[in-house]
């Protein structure tokens, strides 16, 4: 009789959503890391990661815990990816206005 209570009591528990603590890593990391390159790549994955398990959320939301945190992470990542995006940009306007004022410098030598 006490193990058919035990299966009742564990058949009601929800599983944690796979990859929600990774992706939640991954978006504060992107966050963290977006002054370098590293942040874009970073925020590229937990974006990736985060759409597989909304879509596994989606399918079966009763089963699974711990969209909170999957969805905390993908919104970290969007954020991490915009700003490591915006560094790129920086990066390519400030090496194309540095390569113009020394082009006539490098061709004389």
């Amino acid at each position: 009789m006490e193990n058919a209570n035990q299966q009742n009591i564990f058949s009601d528990s929800k599983r944690p959503l796979p990859n929600a603590t990774a992706v939640l890593v991954l978006g504060i990391c992107s966050i963290v890391f977006s002054c370098f390159f590293v942040g874009l790549v970073l925020g590229i994955i937990g974006l990736v990661l985060g759409n597989k398990g909304k879509k596994l959320y989606k399918e079966a939301p009763s089963m699974y815990d711990g969209f909170g945190s999957l969805n905390a992470g993908w919104i970290m990542s969007i954020i991490g990816l915009c700003l490591s995006g915006l560094y790129v940009i920086y990066w390519i306007i400030w090496v194309a206005i540095i390569g113009t004022a020394y082009a006539p410098i490098w061709q004389n030598m």
